[in-house]
């Protein structure tokens, strides 16, 4: 990539899709750079971001930028205008959801995604996995609440990054022996999403397919 573009990594699967979602919304001069999976644990990323994640922006003044929520949360601030303010009551209340996704619901599929940092037997391994997926059904519970106390349409009454992250962990719970036929607002929020241009442009530069029924 050039050195004189800011510039987002991603990887198909990963929560990086809510950067690249959010980048489409905002129309924001960032480039794209969508690696295949593994090349995050390469030489030349890591020279990056040392820790091996994705997303991470890098700046043309060499400054990197790490951490979804920190990423949405700065272009918000330097693209989105007063539509994505932090002073705002919508502001606030993302950047609460947002941590709530990031901290809580995110972290809890750790178990689901790599087992084996979290136990070594396989049993051991299956009981933390199960135990995560009790957990994780109480956040989208929470989360299919929300949702519905919001209208139903957009997480927080209003379209906010909250919603693409949200369309994010919609998708990993197919990944799991979860159902999302148990969360109908959560489902209808992700088929909405995937008619959305912005969520499709993203998609595809994140050589990623559309999962539910539109």
């Amino acid at each position: 990539m050039s050195d004189n573009q800011t510039t987002l990594y991603t990887m198909p699967g990963t929560c990086s899709l809510a950067a690249n979602i959010a980048i489409a919304w905002i129309d924001a001069p960032v480039a794209v750079h969508n690696m295949a999976y593994g090349d995050h644990k390469k030489d030349d990323y890591l020279a990056i971001n040392p820790k091996g994640k994705v997303p991470a922006i890098t700046f043309p003044d060499g400054d990197v930028l790490t951490e979804l929520s920190a990423i949405l949360a700065w272009l918000g601030a330097a693209h989105g205008g007063e539509g994505y303010a932090r002073d705002t009551t919508l502001g606030r209340r993302e950047a609460e959801a947002l941590s709530f996704m990031t901290t809580e619901v995110h972290a809890s599929y750790g178990p689901h995604f790599a087992p084996q940092n979290f136990a070594q037997s396989e049993d051991a391994q299956e009981e933390v996995k199960q135990a995560a997926y009790d957990t994780l059904k109480d956040h989208y519970a929470r989360m299919e609440e929300k949702l519905t106390t919001a209208g139903g349409t957009w997480y927080l009454g209003e379209r906010s990054f909250a919603d693409a992250f949200l369309y994010v962990l919609v998708r990993w719970l197919d990944q799991t022996p979860m159902t999302l036929a148990d969360y109908p607002a959560l489902a209808a929020h992700r088929d909405r999403m995937e008619v959305d241009e912005g969520v499709r442009t993203a998609l595809a530069r994140q050589d990623m397919e559309p999962m539910g029924a539109a």
